[in-house]
């Protein structure tokens, strides 16, 4: 049974793994599976929190290198990702989310692989680009979001802001209309790590997989691959 370690961006998305893929996950073959936060607190208010992708890439290797039986993806947010990780610049000018997000993991992985050598099997790294921030997701249900943090007067404010775009996940990625900034900008004492997580724990996996078509195929791609590893032997 492989073992999945997700290379995530913050405490927020740490404690998502925790709290709900996690569990989900292991009952799709997993021996475990667990989360490295990879972002730097210092860079946040500048480039989004994330260190520089020659970083991440030689954290992922190593820990690829360390366990034969193990499998690595991502879980960082689109928005303020630096420019200079590969494919970042050009996925900026796709049309829709999923183009942008297919766009920067495709670089992804394509930099990974020729930096692991001609050895390395590539379904042992799953890129994936949250599109385009955490907060997109908890926009899958206003009332849930809007419940979650005390503040169910708000669930009209979130519903027309929903309302605007065709899927959660295109919620854009402007300073001003990001999904954390829709919901700073009428609740301004929103707590990301708290309040994000029990948001998407009210929510839940089943609904955000409707809403969020791009983080749907992510899980497909990760539900399928214990069972695609023990085939291939």
């Amino acid at each position: 049974m492989p073992r999945l370690l997700v290379h995530v961006e913050g405490k927020t998305e740490e404690m998502f793994v925790k709290n709900l893929l996690s569990e989900h996950l292991i009952q799709h073959g997993y021996q475990r599976v667990s989360a490295r936060i990879v972002g730097n607190s210092r860079l946040r208010e500048r480039r989004g929190g994330i260190r520089a992708w020659e970083a991440v890439r030689r954290d992922i290797l190593d820990h690829l290198a360390e366990d034969p039986g193990a499998i690595a993806t991502t879980l960082v947010d689109f928005y303020a990702l630096p420019q200079s990780w590969p494919g970042r610049a050009e996925a900026s000018g796709k049309r829709g989310a999923s183009s942008k997000a297919e766009h920067l993991e495709s670089a992804l992985l394509a930099d990974l692989v020729g930096s692991a050598g001609g050895r390395f099997n590539p379904r042992r790294f799953v890129p994936f680009v949250l599109m385009h921030e955490f907060e997109g997701l908890l926009f899958s249900h206003p009332e849930n979001l809007a419940s979650a943090i005390k503040r169910a007067d708000l669930t009209a404010v979130f519903t027309e802001i929903r309302g605007r775009f065709e899927t959660p996940e295109d919620i854009n990625d402007s300073e001003n209309t990001a999904p954390s900034k829709q919901i700073l900008s009428v609740y301004p004492l929103y707590q990301k790590p708290l309040q994000g997580t029990q948001a998407a724990t009210a929510i839940g996996l089943a609904t955000i997989r409707t809403e969020c078509p791009h983080f749907h195929n992510w899980l497909i791609r990760l539900e399928s691959l214990p069972q695609e590893l023990a085939y291939l032997g």
